[in-house]
């Protein structure tokens, strides 16, 4: 905007010496012309100046992204529940879990939607009996028809990691 008005300047004053001596009246009206065209290099009273922006704090690498549909919280669930389970295991190997503890596929825990964390459950697989107590350690899980995510060490004592799902019981431990 500061060199259009330069350059405005030096047009007029340009105009103005080489008219103002053959034509005094029209080097004004073409002065008066030039000036209100610089006039309209200004901001329009209309449009409203932006006002700060709040900023939202970034979120914590500690911790990782929900899923935007599951940000209301978690509803109590109500055990024995029964349903689909999966298992998830190396790409999560080493990760931060929805609880703050470090994932450990060889450890006995689990993921569920609502479950408060540090809750032990007893899974029992319905095809084949075999059962084993597991830690609530993360939230999950995002595929549909799921009640839980399984560690890989929870999977291979159930007889599950070869098929990815089994149809399971969750139950409390008796040991809580």
């Amino acid at each position: 905007m500061q060199m259009a008005n330069v350059f405005s300047f030096s047009l007029l004053r340009f105009v103005v010496h080489g008219f103002s001596e053959r034509c005094p009246l029209f080097a004004i009206c073409l002065c008066l012309l030039l000036s209100q065209g610089c006039a309209t290099l200004q901001r329009p009273p209309e449009i409203a100046v932006p006002t700060e922006t709040t900023t939202q704090p970034a979120p914590s690498p500690l911790v990782p992204a929900q899923p935007a549909s599951k940000k209301s919280a978690p509803v109590q669930a109500k055990l024995p529940q029964t349903g689909e389970a999966s298992w998830y295991g190396a790409q999560h190997q080493g990760k931060q879990t929805a609880s703050g503890i470090t994932f450990d596929q060889a450890r006995f825990t689990a993921a569920h939607p609502s479950l408060p964390f540090g809750s032990k459950i007893k899974v029992t697989n319905l095809s084949n009996g075999k059962t084993v107590e597991v830690e609530i350690n993360d939230r999950g899980p995002f595929a549909e028809n799921r009640i839980s995510d399984l560690s890989q060490a929870a999977a291979k004592a159930l007889g599950m990691t070869e098929s990815g799902t089994a149809t399971v019981r969750l139950e409390l431990s008796s040991s809580q």
